[in-house]
Order: structure tokens, then sequence, then C-alpha cells
């Protein structure tokens, strides 16, 4: 590999600083040049020395780009006027759609602005590095980031509290109403009511209305939130988790976390959750945090120019939502360290605890609920539990890796086949869901009620007076047992089809419902198991006065082991669990769960729903938890056919008719065509931004030549000008110089460097193009698409083979079938004739069939076919059905 360090250290780009020498004019008649900027004129003498070698050129070009580097010469200082057309090009970078973000350059130009933001405050830096001016300059610089995260993690804090109340009040809206005040929900409505409530009433006496009137609620609030949606912020439909993971990868989605996109988000959540849908509100909690921390740094000079500065600030404000949404801040740290970055310094640490300590005290200020809580659904246990139910954890943590598998596989079918058909039919889908969902739920009393409500009845203790609709009578245990099987059934159908509708959506909540419901039952049949055998030496370690089992623990661990199979997260499940409970005794049960689970889901893919559906949407990023061994030079997956720029030579014209025929983000920069001696890259905008300064600066030729790079080399070689006016008038600008726009390092690599070597230095240095050179002669370029091309085709590849594999399999499975059928027959006929003295070896092989050996005589053994499993097929990563509905690369 060939790394050209990049000046990006240095106090000035000379990829992005234009030089003093922009544009020269060549009178007609005169052999001169003619600086516009500086006025200066140089004469060329009239005979020139012989033209160096190509060989020699090329040594001295390569020798010449790391000198300064090698030898520590300072750069020219920069002018306030190139540091304003750095910044205008940034501007414009800065609203492209759909474009990456190279953070390479990035980080030279955030070194730029640090060096002028020192020479403009000449105050500071009157006593030195070290001075208290400097001191007091470095600390006021410093506190913006902590003013911004303060001022975030409170927006979000009250936002969220909104939230809560809001949603509570439209769930319980469709049940009944308050009679002392219509704008309280039913937990207010009957605060402190021992025996019953009077104040709440429901809609009708009458339970077939009341079912109607349910129905009717749910599809009002669902079609207006996919109406709101639809028309002022498409960008708030979704979870919103695979989106912010690219964007802060570096992929820039204009307007996905403007003001719009939180506003109607944040109106359209608790309409999506109160219609009844199987969405949640943990996931778009995330995105209105990151969308608050987007909108607020971009009052502050510092966020605003730096892409760098405001991927630190969405990271810490991902952390953040995940906080107030679980009322975890430390959970929510963990997440956005586990999930969400890919970059993640201490500093940036730090913020993210800040920020979401910030948010969540904030969220306990207002308190909600009225209970002291963070979330509806959190929970204290004072039992312990004991070790013979680590089986049963174990079933839960099975469960958990299945249906996380389960659902990413057929919720990717329901999204190409919502995409295919119903992508023009946002809304009608929204309300026919909604609708369906509620007669469904309607009859069945966990499915009915709120999905944290829920969850909060099912994690509860069976003790004092607790009990909902007979949870706690052992007489209604059986129905409570069907009931839960209905509702986990039913819910897994639901989420899959409505994860992914054009509302506010999340998987994290109906995800936990579904675990609750199924560990609530399993250890409702745990408890009965023990009342059946309470003398049992399986049960030898409960105390006769104490309950042994609390069904409650398993609804508890079983949400956490769906939410993990789900996301395909450890770290951050587990102290999101502990934090619910606050219970440190349940923490080895947690890992446990959570470990059996990622054990289960690695087994079928190593991916979460997010990044999925990453791949889903196509977007380009590159993650950092999935290995690979290609085993593949990166020559295999350059693309060749490189639209390339002359040093010198090439005309406007040509270079505009280039810009509109392609969309490349770039081109490099060769000697010449035939040569192809690397020599530099140019990004599209700085080459059209080049170009109409020109124009707006002067007369531009559409004639004139464009010189890419210059060297006094050349200049001393070249005895004439590129070209003369011809067409304009004598002063008319005939030669335009973008050097000072060209990259004269970008980082090159050798074509044979691993494929793999290639992916880490997108994964770790964040470059939009990597160029391929061999001996200076440029051979091709990489970007982040190539490499995801070639991977999705070397995996489509794998599972054809593995499919191949197991096709031939059980061919030969079906003849070796055969040939033992044929053997037991002639068995049968060789035992009759020899009346017994001969039959089957004690080593009988499975399926009846079996080797032949006399009674008396010795055993051939041979191999041991009893642990042969042929049948075994290789299980695929749950993604080989899909392959025809997704969409390839180069259409998305």
């Amino acid at each position: 590999m060939a790394l050209i360090p990049r000046p990006s250290l240095e106090p000035r780009i000379p990829s992005l600083v234009p030089s003093q020498a922009l544009f020269q004019t060549y009178p007609s008649g005169h052999d001169r040049r003619v600086d516009v900027m500086t006025s200066r004129v140089s004469s060329s003498t009239s005979s020139a020395p012989p033209r160096p070698s190509l060989s020699h050129r090329r040594f001295s070009r390569r020798q010449s780009t790391v000198s300064s580097i090698e030898h520590g010469d300072d750069l020219p200082p920069i002018t306030p006027q190139d540091q304003a057309i750095t910044e205008e090009i940034a501007e414009i970078k800065r609203y492209e759609d759909f474009t990456t973000i190279d953070w390479v350059q990035d980080a030279a130009q955030e070194q730029l602005r640090r060096s002028a933001r020192r020479r403009e405050s000449k105050f500071f830096a009157r006593d030195g590095a070290l001075g208290w001016r400097r001191k007091i300059w470095e600390a006021y610089d410093a506190a913006q980031a902590w003013v911004v995260i303060t001022l975030v993690g409170i927006v979000i804090g009250l936002n969220a509290a909104a939230l809560n109340i809001i949603t509570e009040w439209l769930s319980d809206v469709k049940l009944g109403y308050c009679t002392t005040a219509w704008y309280l929900n039913e937990g207010f409505c009957c605060y402190g009511a021992e025996q019953g409530c009077v104040e709440w009433k429901r809609w009708t006496s009458f339970t077939v209305a009341n079912y109607f009137i349910y129905a009717i609620f749910a599809v009002l609030l669902a079609f207006v939130s996919a109406f709101l949606v639809k028309a002022y912020a498409p960008y708030a439909a979704g979870s919103g988790i695979s989106e912010i993971k690219c964007i802060i990868a570096g992929f820039i989605m204009k307007g996905f976390l403007g003001f719009w996109t939180f506003l109607i988000k944040s109106i359209c959540l608790p309409l999506a959750i109160a219609s009844g849908l199987s969405v949640g509100k943990e996931g778009p909690s995330v995105h209105y945090a990151v969308c608050v921390g987007n909108v607020i740094s971009r009052f502050f000079s510092k966020y605003r120019d730096s892409a760098s500065k405001t991927r630190e600030i969405l990271t810490a404000t991902a952390g953040a939502g995940v906080a107030v949404a679980f009322g975890s801040p430390i959970g929510g740290v963990l997440f956005s360290l586990e999930e969400m970055a890919t970059h993640f310094p201490l500093k940036t640490l730090w913020r993210s605890y800040f920020c979401a300590l910030v948010a969540t005290a904030v969220l306990s200020a207002i308190n909600p609920f009225r209970t002291g809580q963070l979330v509806m659904f959190s929970v204290k246990y004072d039992r312990d539990w004991h070790f013979f139910e680590v089986v049963f954890y174990i079933i839960l943590g099975i469960f958990g890796g299945l249906y996380g598998a389960f659902v990413i596989k057929y919720n990717l079918m329901a999204q190409s086949f919502r995409k295919k058909y119903l992508s023009n039919f946002a809304i009608p889908e929204a309300v026919v869901l909604a609708g369906a969902t509620a007669l469904l739920c309607y009859p069945n009393m966990f499915l009915r009620i709120d999905m944290t409500e829920m969850m909060e009845k099912l994690f509860r203790e069976c003790e004092a007076d607790y009990d909902y609709d007979g949870l706690c009578e052992p007489k209604n245990r059986w129905s409570l047992v069907a009931s839960l099987l209905v509702a986990t059934i039913l819910r897994v159908f639901l989420v899959i089809i409505s994860y992914g509708c054009k509302v506010p959506a999340g998987i994290f909540v109906p995800s936990m419902a579904i675990g609750a419901s199924f560990g609530r039952m399993l250890g409702i049949i745990v408890q009965w198991l023990y009342e059946t055998f309470p003398d049992s030496q399986f049960f030898a370690s409960c105390q006769p006065d104490v309950p042994c089992i609390t069904p409650g623990t398993y609804a508890f661990l079983g949400a956490g082991a769906a939410l993990s199979g789900i996301m395909h997260l450890t770290i951050s499940v587990t102290v999101i669990m502990f934090e619910l409970t606050g219970a440190l005794t349940y923490i080895l049960p947690t890992m446990i769960v959570v470990g059996v689970t990622k054990a289960v889901g690695d087994r079928f893919s190593s991916a979460g729903i997010a990044d999925r559906m990453i791949w889903f949407n196509g977007f380009p990023f590159l993650d950092n938890k999935e290995e690979h061994s290609f085993g593949v030079p990166v020559s295999r997956v350059m693309t060749n056919m490189v639209s390339l720029l002359p040093a010198s030579g090439m005309e406007i014209k040509a270079i505009q008719k280039l810009l509109s025929d392609t969309s490349y983000s770039g081109f490099p920069v060769v000697e010449d065509r035939e040569s192809k001696v690397l020599l530099g890259y140019i990004g599209r905008t700085e080459l059209q931004y080049a170009i109409d300064r020109a124009k707006k600066q002067g007369n531009l030729s559409s004639d004139a030549k464009c010189t890419f790079v210059t060297s006094s080399e050349d200049e001393e070689d070249t005895g004439a000008p590129l070209s003369p006016a011809v067409t304009f008038d004598a002063m008319a600008i005939q030669n335009a110089d973008f050097s000072s726009f060209v990259d004269r390092t970008p980082i090159t690599v050798h074509p044979r460097l691993p494929l793999e070597t290639a992916m880490e230095l997108f994964k770790k240095m964040g470059p939009r193009v990597i160029l391929v050179d061999h001996h200076g002669r440029l051979e091709g370029l990489v970007t982040i698409k190539d490499c995801l091309k070639f991977q999705f085709k070397a995996e489509a590849q794998e599972h054809a083979a593995a499919a191949l594999r197991d096709e031939s399999i059980a061919h030969n499975e079906r003849f070796i079938d055969v040939l033992r059928r044929i053997g037991d027959a002639i068995a049968d006929k060789i035992n009759n004739l020899s009346r017994g003295r001969l039959k089957l070896s004690p080593r009988m092989a499975r399926g009846g069939a079996g080797r032949w050996s006399r009674v008396a005589g010795e055993d051939d053994h041979g191999d041991d076919y009893t642990n042969d499993y042929h049948n075994e097929a290789e299980i695929l990563d749950g993604t080989e059905d899909i392959t025809e509905h997704g969409v390839e690369m180069d259409h998305r």
C-alpha cells in the first residue's frame, strides 16, 4: 500500500484554496503571461531547453509531492480571501443531497478554521500558548460544546415529557373519558382512588358499541398521523435509526434532521402509538433527539461549519433519545457507542453522558407519570432467583434469537412488497392497518391496552392487592396462558406488517411487548410445575414459606431477549434492563438471556434490523461490526473506466460537457491521457465552483485552456502559450489556472492491496474515494459503493453455492435411502434363510439400516456411522428468499 501523506495537519490546504494567480490572459500577438489578480508579468524566452524524459518528470513530481512535508517546510499563510473561498465551497457541499462527506478533507478544513480563529483572536494570544489570555480563549471555545449539549438535553427532556403525557391521554381516550376533566387520562383521573374509579367512564354501556368506537378512534388517529407525515415531512416516517447511522458515518440527507422533521415527528408519534399500531416510540425518540441536536447546533458557527463537530453532537444526542425513552441514561450512552457511532472518541463519550444526564434530569423533574418513574413499565424486584431457573432463562434466550431472525426476514419481505405495490398508498395503508389492528386486538385484554401499559402489568409481581383481570388468580391460569399465547403470535404478525408503514414507527417496544407476553406465559407454566411437583428434587432450593417462582421476572427477561434479538445488541440491552429494575440480583440472568439470544441470532445473521434496513435501502455504509475475508486485491473491485482530466490543455467547454454528462463526485488529474501519471484529484464541487467563479470575474472564453497542475519546471519548458485568443477580443481569458483547487496528495493504494485493508481505510479514515496507482500510473479508483457491490455479489454467490450444495446433499440422501431400503429387504431374506445365524449388529445405524456381522465372528467396525448427520442442512442467514425482491446497488 502506498499512502501519500496529505497536508491536512498543515495550516493551509492547497487543494481547496486558490492561489494568487488564478486566471491568466494571453493578449493576441504577445508571448507573455499576465496575472490578473496580482498584475505580475513574466516574459518567456524565445528558445526552450529540451523537455526531460517521462520517467524523470514522473520521479521529480512524486518527489516534490512530499518534499515540503518531509523537510517540515511551512506552507504560505492563508489569506482572508482564500479562507472565504474555502468556506464558500464547504457551504455548497453542505447542501449536496445523497452524497458522502470526505472526513479526511473535513479534518483539514477544521484545522484551517482553528488556525484562522487563533489569528483573529490576537488579544488572547498576546501572552503566548501558555498565557492566561490563551487559556480564557480555549475555555470559551470548549464551553460552546457544553452549552450546546445542555440546551439540547433540556429540549429533549421537555419534548419527551410532553409526548408521554399526550400519548397516555390519546391511548386512554379510545376506551373512555374522565368526567371531572376531559383532558386527564385514566391514571390521572383515578389518581389516589383505592376502590374502583367512578370518575372514569366508558363511552357506552354496550360492549359492541365500545368495540366500534375503539376502532373509529384508531382509524382517525392513524389517518391524521399518515396525512401530516406525507404532506409536510416524509422523512418523519419510520424509525430513523438506519438513516441516522448513515448520516453519522458521513452520508448527507437534506431535511432528514431538519426542524420540520422534528416538529412533525413529535406531533405524529403520539398519534401513531395511540392508534394501536404495533409500533413503538423508542426509535423515533432517537430521531427527534438527533433532530434537536442538529437544529440547535446550527446556531453556532463552530458546528455549522464543521461536519466532524456536528457528528459529535449527533452521536451524543442519539444516546439521549434512548435515555429518555427507557429512563436509562447509562444504557443510552452505551447504545450510542454500540449501535450508532462509527467514530467515538473520549470527548464524545463525555458529551453523550452529559446530554443523557440533562435530558433524564429534566424528564424526572417534570415527572409525567406522577409516580417518580421515568417510564411507565419501570419495576422493582425484591425476590431472588434460583439456579434451576437457568434452564428456563436459556429457553427465553432461544426464543429471543429465533424471534429476531424470523421478524427480520419476513419484515424485509413485507418492506419489499410495500415498496413495490403500496408506495403510492401510504395513507390508506396506515388506515387499513390501524383498523385491522383494532378489530383484532380489542377482544384480547393484553392487546387492547397500550403496549407500555401491558408491559407494566406483566412485569409486576403478584403481591398485596395487585391484580389485573385475574392475572394473579390460579384458577385463571390456563386461560391466561392461552390469551398470552394468542397475544404473542398475533403481535408478531402485526409487527411484521406494521413496521415500515409511513408513520413514525419504532420496533423496540413492540419487540419488548412480545417478549414480555411470551416470558409471562413461560413463568406461569413454571409456577404451575412447581405447585404440581413441590417435592421434586429439581425445586429443592425453594424455601417453603416464600414464593419460589416470580412470573413477572420471566416477562422482564423475555422483553430483554426480544429486544436483543431484533437489534443484535448485548451490553446496552443488559444495562437498560438493569436500570429499569434497579435490581443487581438480576444482572446475571439478564446476561445469560442476552448471551444466548446473541448466539442464536448470530447463527442466522450477524446484523440487526437497523443494519438490514440500511442494506435494503442501498445506503453506502460499511459496518464496523462485520468482518470479511474476500481474498481478492483491490484491483478486482476498482473502476477501470475513469474520466480523467489532463494537467493542461483541456478546454472549458469540454469540462462543462463532462460535468453535464456524468455524475461523478470527482476526477483524477493526470499528466496526459496516454501516460496516466497521477498528479492529483479534484472534486466535482470544486471544479464547478472554479468555473463559475472564473465566469464571474472575467470574460472566460469557452475555448479557454485549463491548467490543473503547474510547476516551475513546466513553465521553463513551455516556450509558448497553450492557446492564443482566436474567438473573443484581445483581453478574453484564454488560460484559467485551477491548480489551487486540485488535491495534490490524494490517498492512493497499490493494485495488489487486499480489499479488506481498503475497506478498513474507508471505515477508519473516511475518504470519499481511494485512487489506485502502480508506480505513479493511475490504474483506477475505488469507492464505498464499489466495495458494497462486490460484497453483495460475493454473498449472493456464497448463498447460491450453499443452496446448490444442499440440493446435491438431498439428492445423495435420497439415493442412499433407496439403497438402505434394498439392503433391509435383502437382510430380511438372509436372516430368514440363515435361521438366526446372521443378525443385525448391536451398533445399529439409524433408520433400521446397519452393518451385518456374524455372531461368532469379529465385527468389522470400520467407520462409526451412528454420529454421521447427513441430513443436517446448513442454516442460511435468512435473506435468501428476498434477494429477488431487493434492489441492486446500481439502481438504488
